[in-house]
């Protein structure tokens, strides 16, 4: 799995609505890359709709969020509108993301971790498990912190 302070690798993937999506078009901007073991289970539908309702603040403080899990094309879009997702989900049918990042299960589904990547491309926080709640506070939490104004700068005396 990538680690804290190695950069997050780029990726081609095609969207819940069909469109390609190069993650380098992302460079030079913070963001928040989260994968999901499926599409319309309980866990991943509370994962979503959190990170949907967090969204117009995470994207306030300067960050996109886009969600990765090896479904189908199809089975994102369901997912997004039933999910009333408005951002990008990625579907990696053919595992390559979920393995670039390594995150791949033993079960051939991608393990619930989210990537929170600096503007500088590299990772700086990590956060794995199961239950879809700390992902999601840890998302809010990198947002406030990224849109709070810079502390001023000290002049000594």
């Amino acid at each position: 799995m990538i680690a804290i302070g190695g950069a997050a690798p780029t990726f081609v993937g095609t969207t819940a609505s069909g469109e390609r999506f190069d993650l380098a078009s992302l460079r030079g901007r913070p963001f928040v890359l989260y994968f999901y073991p499926k599409a319309n289970t309980t866990g991943c539908s509370i994962e979503a709709r959190g990170f949907a309702e967090h969204y117009p603040e995470l994207t306030k403080a300067g960050l996109e969020v886009i969600g990765v899990s090896v479904d189908s094309v199809e089975d994102q879009k369901d997912f997004a509108e039933k999910c009333g997702v408005p951002f990008r989900l990625i579907a990696d049918r053919d595992r390559s993301i979920a393995k670039l990042y390594g995150v791949l299960s033993v079960f051939g589904v991608a393990k619930r971790v989210t990537f929170f990547v600096g503007a500088d491309g590299r990772v700086q926080d990590v956060v794995q498990g199961m239950l879809p709640g700390p992902h999601l506070a840890r998302a809010t939490e990198w947002g406030r912190k990224s849109s709070a104004p810079a502390a001023p700068a000290r002049t000594e005396p």
